[in-house]
């Protein structure tokens, strides 16, 4: 399978334009996904040929913030995308994940939900987008 960063609620253009020259030189690939999109498992997005897309559009909220999912990376190659986009200037960044059998079936509003309890659970004075 192809490198591929999924790239979830993304950031205004210059922020973007950041991330897409920060990933130029690794020639991975930014797949922006659209919210209508939301509703099809994340393997669907990544492209992975045994995952049957869903029916329907997705018509719930926007995402509350920027995500990142790192699809078919190596350990060595995933280390060199999160450089290049701590180096980029464009983040922080707290919403990534890694494409997994089990999050392959997921939505993207589940996943960021998954992501956000682990930080809330971790850190739980430091949540960004908490009020």
């Amino acid at each position: 399978m192809k490198e591929t960063i999924l790239l979830f609620n993304a950031p205004e253009r210059e922020k973007l334009l950041k991330i897409e020259m920060a990933l130029f030189p690794l020639h991975i690939r930014l797949k922006k996904v659209l919210p209508k999109d939301y509703s099809q498992p994340l393997g669907v997005l990544a492209g992975m040929k045994d995952m049957e897309p869903v029916p329907g559009e997705y018509s719930g909220p926007e995402l509350p913030g920027t995500m990142f999912v790192f699809c078919f990376l190596s350990e060595n190659r995933l280390n060199q995308a999160l450089a290049a986009l701590r180096k980029c200037g464009a983040g922080p960044f707290p919403y990534k994940a890694i494409l997994t059998p089990t999050n392959s079936a997921w939505t993207a509003p589940d996943c960021f939900a998954e992501i956000r309890r682990e930080h809330e659970a971790l850190y739980p004075d430091q949540t960004p987008d908490r009020k």
